[in-house]
């Protein structure tokens, strides 16, 4: 079992608190429409300070504990590119200018952030309490990968999300965003803008995402130290990474199919877990070197044969996939 000291847990939440308050800093303080060789500097950044992270903690802790933030770091970096295409439809949808794209996206991750530490100490205490939630958390991670297989070629309807129709409904939004602001005034009215809308939105598809990241990073590892940072630091370079590939979002056409393989090896693996535990110990498991393995193999796979099908076929567009069918599909059948 990992032992971390108050130290090393005050170290490295500090260090995570810094990167967000620089993000913060670019992101919200100075808006400006980002090119592609500041997003690629600020991605290398967020990686290269990830995986130093990774090889301090490794030689620190033993490499076992370092190959378990790896494959966790590794399982949400590759969910946030999936989260990232929700971002761009919500963007899209609600036509958020390019200016404050950058504050949208900051304030998406901090909201994200504060949902997976909920979400990660929820998750340690019910796997502490009873070993049975392995089980849950496979059965849903399985669940979910059906769905989210089954729906790979459709994107999330922003429109009927009920938080975004609660909010249209009951307050006054303005048609325009108006200096970036989430809440002002108009004729002596207070309102919100598209602005807050758009929030709200992105704070909504954070918690589905977070149910999911959630009991999938638990796959790899059991260590709440471990899920904590290696969800921080895949969502710290989020911002970047999003003006970096959001360009390359339409031809990752088969990353949805390839996260729906990954979530279900997970659940498998959970699943097993369980049993070897709690029904009998000839039960195998599937250890973490070969966790990573699959994880890593199966991205790749995903991406080779994403931009070779892009090549082939350059109109083919690639879809964030969805847990449920969209409202005017069901209307349709």
């Amino acid at each position: 079992m990992l032992e971390v000291t108050a130290l090393g847990w005050t170290l490295t939440i500090g260090v995570i608190v810094a990167l967000l308050a620089l993000d913060l800093a670019v992101g919200v303080f100075r808006p400006h429409a980002v090119g592609f060789r500041e997003a690629a500097v600020w991605s290398v950044f967020y990686i290269a300070v990830a995986v130093a992270f990774g090889v301090v903690f490794g030689q620190v802790a033993g490499w076992d504990f370092g190959a378990q933030y790896f494959a966790g770091y590794i399982v949400e970096k590759s969910l946030s590119v999936d989260n990232l295409f929700v971002f761009v439809i919500i963007m899209s949808t609600f036509a958020v200018p390019e200016k404050y794209q950058q504050e949208v996206l900051t304030f998406g991750i901090i909201i994200a952030l504060v949902m997976r530490v909920i979400f990660i100490a929820l998750g340690a205490t019910l796997l502490n309490l009873f070993s049975f939630m392995f089980l849950i958390f496979g059965l849903l991670l399985i669940l979910t990968a059906i769905q989210l297989f089954r729906h790979r070629d459709e994107d999330p309807d922003v429109e009927d999300n009920a938080l975004v129709k609660a909010t249209k409904r009951f307050l006054p939004v303005t048609d325009d965003y108006i200096g970036g602001k989430m809440i002002t005034r108009v004729d002596g009215r207070r309102v919100v803008t598209p602005m807050f809308v758009v929030l709200i939105a992105i704070g909504s598809s954070d918690l589905l995402f977070a149910l999911d990241s959630i009991p999938a990073v638990f796959g790899v590892t059991d260590e709440a130290f471990i899920v904590f940072a290696a969800n921080a630091f895949a969502l710290l370079g989020l911002r970047a990474l999003f003006f970096l590939v959001k360009g390359l979002l339409d031809r990752l056409v088969y990353l949805s199919a390839g996260l729906s393989v990954i979530l279900a090896f997970i659940g498998v693996k959970l699943i097993l877990h369980w049993l070897h535990v709690d029904i009998n110990t000839s039960v195998p498991e599937i250890p973490t070197p070969l966790s990573l393995v699959v994880i890593v193999g199966v991205l790749a796979v995903t991406t080779v044969a994403s931009l070779m099908k892009s090549k082939r076929d350059p109109d083919t567009k690639a879809h964030a996939g969805s847990l449920r069918a969209r409202s005017d599909d069901r209307q349709k059948r």
